[in-house]
């Protein structure tokens, strides 16, 4: 990554004005999307009742894509329907087009994320589009998220580069970040896909972002392909990041990436924000419960938390 245009000012750095902590848990859509074995609809629903009895109140439940891509989400509606109504609990699926938006719509969910990369060729092997046309359907997919009343919050993949695209300039972030702002959306994600961050990659990014954006509302999507995962957060933690991405088991990945990992782990990370002294509301142990159960149905291989 080019960091000859960030500009070390350490006084951008935010104290938090609360030890409160926003954990979104993501391991039934980014988790299973890459898992073999089929996990049944009922068995999602059981994982769900027990992540919400361990206190999560924030799940991304499905992503509303094409089925002979993520088989794993072909049920989405069907998933949805079952869920047991909650005003405390907000559920949210990931979309990425026009009828990802619709079928989100007509499902009677609230809350969406979508995204696009900051690499030409991941944006080329998740979308099949290139850069320049993957901002269009992004503001496309905003505008009608929002004619329709949906919360939304929009991301930005491969944040801190991939393996093949090792270079993203300050300039390629700030500019989508810009872009995203301007279509009515106040909450981005900032999402290292390819978990190539380090701390100091960590901290330089987000220091330059904050000094560009000081009121931005940022959350990060921390994959831990590399054993960094808890130590950027961390890091992180510095510039008053409030909402935070996880999986229980630390299981997930995408599926165009080489050896891709997991999130990072929701026990793992619940535990060392506690220890920290911030508050998450959740039950680490009754989290790790439902990672148990999940294993007892797809095998330990997909888990990577400790």
């Amino acid at each position: 990554m080019k960091y000859n245009k960030f500009i070390n000012n350490r006084s951008t750095i935010r104290l938090l004005n609360s030890s409160q902590i926003t954990i979104m848990e993501t391991g039934l859509r980014d988790g299973i999307q890459v898992v073999e074995k089929y996990v049944p609809i009922k068995d999602r629903v059981v994982i769900v009742n027990g992540l919400i009895n361990a206190g999560i109140k924030n799940i991304q439940i499905v992503s509303f894509v094409n089925p002979r891509k993520v088989p794993q989400m072909s049920e989405a509606e069907d998933l949805i329907s079952r869920l047991s109504p909650n005003n405390k609990i907000e559920y949210s699926a990931l979309v990425f087009n026009r009828k990802g938006v619709e079928r989100a719509i007509n499902s009677g969910i609230n809350k969406i994320e979508t995204s696009i990369s900051l690499s030409e060729s991941y944006n080329q092997k998740n979308l099949g589009l290139n850069n320049l046309e993957a901002i269009e359907r992004l503001k496309n997919v905003i505008r009608l998220g929002l004619e329709n009343k949906l919360k939304i919050r929009a991301g930005l993949q491969c944040v801190w580069g991939t393996p093949d695209n090792r270079e993203i300039d300050l300039d390629n972030i700030t500019s989508n970040i810009s872009l995203i702002l301007n279509s009515g959306v106040d909450k981005i994600s900032l999402c290292d896909t390819s978990g190539m961050a380090t701390p100091d990659t960590t901290s330089r990014l987000l220091e330059s972002i904050f000094n560009f954006f000081p009121r931005i509302n940022i959350c990060l999507h921390l994959h831990n392909t590399y054993g960094y995962g808890l130590k950027n957060l961390c890091r992180a933690l510095q510039f008053g990041i409030k909402e935070i991405d996880t999986s229980l088991g630390g299981i997930g990945g995408t599926p165009y990436l080489k050896n891709s990992k997991g999130n990072i782990a929701t026990e793992d990370t619940v535990s060392m924000l506690e220890k920290m002294g911030y508050h998450t509301g959740i039950d680490y142990k009754k989290v790790s419960e439902q990672s148990r159960f999940l294993e007892n149905i797809i095998g330990e291989k997909y888990f990577s938390g400790e």
